[in-house]
């Protein structure tokens, strides 16, 4: 069996293709552990199919499966591109739908299914963020009476998005509000600074990862959106994760994308 690593904005995912259609979510779970597997953030099968060039089944580290994933889909367009699977410009099906992808070289640009915003004004306390030893920078406690407020969005897989007055607010590091945010919605925690109307700064706790991620382009998509509809972000603007790793996004009337340079790492035989 012959995989593929690839990279894109601090996440790594492992990928091959087949005919088969089965459960790999052992397989995952084996692959893409760290220590005793290769090491991944993801495993992805792409898979025939009638009316698409092909599709995919993805998986999260933890063997869980994910309807969408913006980073693993840039790569996997890439990889299918490649290896003469797919032209530059094509479709693939995703569980979240149908995903439009342009590659151009390294970089890889991804149309998203469209951004719903599913729920707003979910209000949480900042004293129970702040006071987790680590989880943010020094000079914070004076505004543990603030409420924080969270919108809940689809872009793909769901998200919860909250924008925050200080950088060193968002999270490092895991803590009891995150995880209790994450299970309560069943969805991925995402904080962000805007930094002018053009860049954002963001951090992601991300579920099937259950940590702070390098980076999270669906994540991205739905910070992005939301800040745009907003009016903190314009149509076009550039988001920063952990990674450092430039995420450019972008907004042509409902339909958001999503580009970035991606990495071939490795082919692997195993």
């Amino acid at each position: 069996m012959w995989l593929s690593k690839y990279s894109a904005s601090g996440n790594n995912f492992l990928i091959f293709h087949t005919f088969k259609k089965g459960d790999y979510s052992n397989l995952a779970k084996k692959l893409c552990d760290r220590f005793e597997g290769i090491g991944a953030d993801g495993l992805v099968a792409l898979l025939p199919n009638e009316k698409f060039t092909y599709e995919w089944d993805f998986y999260n580290m933890d063997g869980s499966k994910a309807n969408m994933c913006g980073n693993a889909s840039r790569c996997v367009a890439h990889y299918a591109y490649s290896n003469n699977l797919a032209p530059k410009i094509h479709s693939f099906l995703s569980k979240a739908g149908e995903i439009k992808v342009s590659v151009e070289k390294d970089n890889v640009e991804v149309n998203f299914t469209k951004v719903i915003l599913v729920k707003e004004n979910i209000k949480q306390s900042i004293e129970d963020f702040i006071k987790t030893k680590n989880s943010v920078g020094q000079g914070d406690k004076d505004n543990k009476s603030k409420m924080l407020n969270f919108y809940l969005l689809d872009s793909g897989v769901p998200h919860l998005v909250v924008f925050v007055d200080s950088q060193k607010i968002l999270p490092k590091n895991v803590n009891k509000m995150l995880t209790d945010l994450r299970k309560k919605y069943n969805a991925n925690v995402n904080f962000a600074f805007i930094k002018d109307r053009k860049t954002a700064l963001i951090s992601t706790y991300e579920r099937g990862v259950e940590d702070i991620t390098k980076a999270c382009g669906t994540g991205g998509a739905a910070v992005f959106y939301i800040a745009n509809r907003l009016s903190l972000l314009d149509s076009s603007a550039v988001l920063i994760p952990p990674s450092k790793d430039k995420m450019h996004f972008r907004k042509v009337g409902d339909e958001v994308y999503f580009k970035g340079r991606v990495k071939k790492i490795a082919d692997i035989k195993i």
